[in-house]
């Protein structure tokens, strides 16, 4: 059976799919997201509650976020559990973003992403 996902989602798990040995924190707005099994594995080592939303899916996503301003004290407890991250931004608004699907409806317009850094703990 083939789950329907969103837009957002379809472009999330492509990105995830070039880096799947890393966590993806995926810009929104003004927060990173995760979603899935990252969500999952994230949550608890940074401190932060897992929820889930429906994203278009009959099942429910787990979901964690972090405020944007405040990444990099995130990033760093990522790091220091010795994990690897990809750092997905937007490279357009979403207020501009063309939807997919009947005009008018802002439900389905979504940025697109793009420029990916990774970050992990150096080896010596």
């Amino acid at each position: 059976m083939t789950v329907k996902q969103t837009p957002l989602l379809e472009q999330y798990f492509a990105i995830k799919k070039q880096h799947p040995d890393k966590l993806l924190f995926f810009r929104m707005g003004d927060f990173y997201e995760m979603f899935g099994r990252d969500a999952e594995i994230a949550a608890p080592i940074l401190g932060i509650a897992l929820t889930s939303r429906s994203h278009g899916q009959s099942t429910k996503l787990p979901l964690a976020g972090v405020p944007y301003h405040s990444a990099e004290k995130y990033l760093a407890l990522i790091i220091k559990a010795g994990l690897k991250v990809a750092i997905c931004e937007q490279v357009e608004d979403p207020k501009l973003a063309k939807g997919v699907g009947e005009a008018g409806s802002h439900r389905n317009h979504h940025a697109r992403h793009s420029h990916c850094r990774q970050r992990h703990a150096a080896r010596a």
